[in-house]
């Protein structure tokens, strides 16, 4: 038996990293999964991975018209949500001067905007009693330099964490985050920065994380699990740091 049996779930950026680890566990875990992602090579490689429990819907959360596709096609192939993860985000770092009106729009659309519509536009399908787990970061924590644009949109995430709480618990349908520390997925590559820039960050963050490394996605795929079943039953609102003691120590 297993932790989600009989239970269908949602995941956008379910094509990679943390979302395609969560996706394959909710599997295991006897769900059947929808996934949504941009890029149609890596979400094929992904469905190909998942097996017949997943369909996958290729989508940018931006735009709201492909959000409605997803939601249509789940509708019409699964029926309704019990799960709600809510992980598609991109990251660029820069400094403050060097921001500009389409970077900063961008990670907002992408990790904002796109949130906010993916959880409002899936209500007629979720259940009463189904869980939301949003995808934030301990950047929303940190002061760290060149990541005020990133870290001021994982803040507003753990806020809607609270909000959407409130509003939907009327419905038993519980709301919460998951904020990972450093992780090893492609975003991390994906930063805006030169390669050398990138190394000496990936060191220097690893020296700040007490175990003294980056986290799995394997690792955060568990905790996501952990909030989506019954387990976290009395749990609301809440958001589940995953950074091996980073924000603590």
């Amino acid at each position: 038996m297993g932790k989600l049996d009989g239970k269908v779930a949602v995941i956008t950026g379910g094509n990679s990293g943390i979302g395609l680890a969560t996706a394959q566990a909710f599997v295991d875990q006897g769900a059947r999964v929808a996934i949504m992602g941009r890029d149609p090579e890596t979400l094929g490689a992904a469905l190909e991975q998942l097996g017949d429990e997943a369909i996958g819907v290729q989508g940018d959360v931006r735009n709201l018209e492909d959000l409605d596709r997803l939601y249509a096609t789940v509708r019409d192939q699964l029926g309704a949500i019990d799960l709600l993860f809510v992980n598609a985000g991109v990251a660029n770092f820069r400094p403050f001067e060097a921001v500009d009106e389409e970077d900063f729009d961008f990670q907002f659309d992408v990790n904002v905007k796109g949130a906010y519509f993916t959880v409002q536009k899936s209500l007629p399908l979720l259940k009463d009693g189904a869980a939301i787990v949003l995808n934030t970061s301990v950047a929303n924590q940190l002061g760290d330099a060149n990541t005020s644009v990133y870290s001021a949109t994982k803040a507003a995430l753990r806020s809607l964490a609270r909000t959407l709480s409130a509003e939907l618990v009327g419905r038993g349908i519980r709301v919460n985050a998951i904020s990972p520390g450093p992780i090893e997925t492609p975003i991390f590559g994906r930063l805006g920065l030169p390669e050398d820039a990138l190394d000496e960050m990936a060191q220097g963050l690893a020296e700040r994380v007490p175990m003294k490394r980056f986290g799995a996605a394997d690792e955060i795929a568990n905790a996501v699990v952990f909030l989506a079943s019954n387990d976290s039953s009395f749990v609301l609102g809440h958001e589940l740091v995953v950074d091996g003691g980073m924000t603590e120590l």
